[in-house]
């Protein structure tokens, strides 16, 4: 094939002479040589993109371990508080319980100091801006409320023995008068014996009452007789510690033996007239240290 081009300068003619089978073996490899660059470039292309996707896929990988260490930091906070609140909710049962403990005790009003109450408190609000408590200072404060806890758990159990003590000196001091019905029928000194009208020294007093009603006992203690003596027929005598005891006499008959342990207003025996007696009614002694004393001073308190 040849092709002719004319211009306008100078009447140049341009004479071609075209290869078809050159040019289609041009126009192939060009169109190779253009699709070796399309892929040589797309596929560059795409390794930069795969690098870039890689990137952010570490990147999202890391942020996801620090999620998940900051969650494990959190549950570990969270049952490190649990834990706390466990123990500082038993320090507040035995608190609450010793409380109880010392109202009874104390013979307090209940309704005052009731432990399972919410305590009542208020105000106004305040024109502060309310800020959220810091992590630092609510583990400082509940340290802080975990060591006013044991101290005055300490102090409350020191006042306990001390209110016990009180208690138990109240229960083994003899107090009381050792009848639950009846009268005074005769006092504790000098007097004009019964039998033979001379005078005489009365060691107790006299409580006089119905035959077969109640004898109790005056203050907690061990008896330490219950049997028949000379003057007293049916007596029954308790020790007390600290050295005092009490002796019950005249008795009818006995509800205790020697060695058992009685409580301040037990019934120990009946009423009667055995002995050197006029009639029912109980002659009551105190002793101390051996030596009887003036009961009157015991029977009001």
């Amino acid at each position: 094939m040849n092709i002719i081009l004319f211009t306008n300068k100078r009447g140049q003619v341009w004479n071609f002479e075209l290869n078809l089978l050159h040019f289609g073996i041009t126009a192939v490899a060009g169109l190779l040589l253009l699709i070796a660059a399309a892929v040589y470039t797309g596929t560059h292309l795409a390794d930069d993109e795969f690098e870039s996707v890689a990137k952010w896929q570490g990147m999202v990988a890391g942020q996801q371990a620090e999620i998940d260490e900051a969650r494990r930091n959190a549950q570990a906070d969270i049952d490190a508080l649990t834990l706390r609140l466990g123990t500082m909710q038993a320090q507040m049962l035995r608190l609450n319980a010793l409380g109880e403990r010392l109202v009874d005790q104390g013979d307090l009003d209940k309704e005052e100091f009731d432990f399972d109450a919410v305590p009542a408190v208020g105000g106004s609000a305040g024109e502060v801006e309310v800020q959220s408590v810091p992590l630092a200072d609510f583990l400082s404060m509940l340290d802080t409320m975990d060591s006013e806890m044991v101290d005055r758990e300490q102090k409350l159990s020191v006042l306990e023995s001390l209110l016990l003590s009180r208690s138990l000196r109240e229960r083994v001091m003899p107090s009381g008068k050792p009848i639950t019905e009846g009268w005074l029928s005769s006092k504790y000194g000098k007097r004009n014996d019964p039998f033979t009208g001379k005078q005489d020294f009365h060691k107790g007093l006299d409580f006089a009452g119905k035959k077969g009603s109640e004898v109790v006992t005056v203050g907690d203690g061990v008896v330490s007789w219950a049997g028949k003596r000379s003057g007293y027929g049916n007596l029954i005598e308790i020790n007390h510690g600290n050295g005092y005891s009490t002796r019950y006499g005249h008795n009818l008959s006995h509800l205790v033996k020697v060695g058992d342990k009685v409580k301040k207003g037990q019934q120990i025996a009946l009423m009667g007239s055995t002995g050197r007696s006029t009639g029912p009614h109980v002659h009551f002694e105190v002793l101390q240290n051996g030596k009887t004393v003036n009961p009157s001073k015991y029977i009001g308190k």
